[in-house]
């Protein structure tokens, strides 16, 4: 049977048509619901070149085969994420190209109206990281010649600059401003005198908490996507872990447990609450007491750099931040504080005066 488009009484096309699946058996099928002959001949030669792995296909069609098999090894949350920037930022340059035909020149366009619209380095970053990551799909799985992203070369930058964050004395400001929002309150001293990021805390249960061995148990992450709750496993590998508390936290955490109604081993600390609600408690603390604006993930950056100005070495820091090298650690967070670069000063002007202690 030949393929064939027929029109159907409502007016719409439909097309009858043979292929051969991935395992090589021909198969017979159809598609309706086009508006016109063309539109649905065109989806048909795009299906056929889709079927037969030919890089000639356009990006938008790749990339649903990319998904597909993305959503298989990725978390929902991540593919969220690549999907969003692909149909924002991608698709609309791209979308409708040929993947054989994209060449580096046009990266180079794309980027610079990328670069245009004033986005963070970093975002730029990730942005280009997306459309490479495609097209080495397409290198590796679909016989295109070679990723022309590399040729292009990338856009922005992997790390941020040094974030801000709060010290011991702005963060006992800040908190006193939202103790009227206990859950809010809680979930702060959490972040900053643990370092957990802000879904892990949103994760936490009460078996989570071991007052006795004076611990906090890290295994999983809590988002909102979509109005619906996600609960994964953490970041990394190494975000599963053990943070040990100092005694005025674990006493906090006690009293706030007993404010919980009738807590279960599985009962969440913060039930019914998102980053948004942290976000917006956040907001409404900065504004009363005038402190320094940051983010709710500048906190852990404020454990972080807490830690460093105490004297901790990276790979002690890594391990309670829960990174997967120690790489992450000091090129994210660990930035000397002003009293730490005057140690340096004055330490090496002993130096300069032979008074070293060694």
């Amino acid at each position: 049977m030949a393929n064939s488009a027929k029109r159907a009484a409502n007016g719409t096309w439909g097309i009858q048509f043979r292929y051969k699946d991935y395992t090589g058996t021909m198969r017979k099928t159809s598609r309706k619901g086009f508006r016109t002959k063309k539109e649905a001949e065109e989806w048909l030669a795009e299906f056929l070149l889709r079927q037969a792995s030919d890089p000639s296909m356009t990006l938008s069609s790749f990339w649903e085969i990319y998904k597909e098999d993305m959503s298989r090894r990725l978390k929902e949350t991540t593919l969220e994420t690549k999907e969003h920037i692909f149909r924002k930022k991608i698709e609309p340059y791209f979308g409708n190209m040929p993947i054989n035909e994209i060449t580096a020149a046009k990266i180079r366009k794309w980027q610079g109206d990328m670069i245009s619209q004033g986005f963070k380095p970093t975002y730029l970053k990730t942005i280009h990281s997306q459309l490479s990551a495609i097209m080495n799909y397409a290198v590796n799985f679909y016989d295109l010649r070679s990723n022309p992203c590399k040729k292009a070369g990338s856009m922005g930058k992997s790390n941020a600059d040094e974030r801000p964050f709060w010290t011991l004395e702005e963060f006992n400001i800040f908190i006193e401003a939202v103790m009227d929002k206990y859950e809010a309150w809680m979930g702060f001293q959490i972040m900053f005198w643990t370092g957990m990021r802000v879904g892990e805390v949103l994760a936490l249960k009460v078996e989570d908490i071991d007052l006795v061995n004076k611990t906090i148990r890290v295994d999983e992450s809590y988002t909102r996507l979509k109005k619906k709750d996600i609960i994964t496993t953490p970041k990394t590998e190494r975000s599963v872990r053990e943070i040990t508390i100092h005694d005025e936290l674990c006493e906090d955490l006690a009293e706030y447990l007993g404010h919980i109604y009738r807590p279960r081993a599985k009962t969440r600390l913060f039930p019914e609450k998102t980053k948004h609600f942290f976000e917006k408690e956040m907001d409404k603390g900065i504004k009363a007491t005038g402190v320094k604006r940051i983010t709710v993930h500048c906190l852990r950056h404020s454990h972080a750099t807490m830690l460093v100005s105490l004297g901790f070495s990276p790979q002690e820091i890594a391990r309670r931040l829960g990174h997967a090298k120690v790489t992450t650690t000091i090129e994210t967070y660990c930035h000397p504080s002003n009293d730490a670069q005057l140690r340096i000063a004055n330490t090496l002007g002993k130096v300069s005066q032979g008074d070293s202690d060694e």
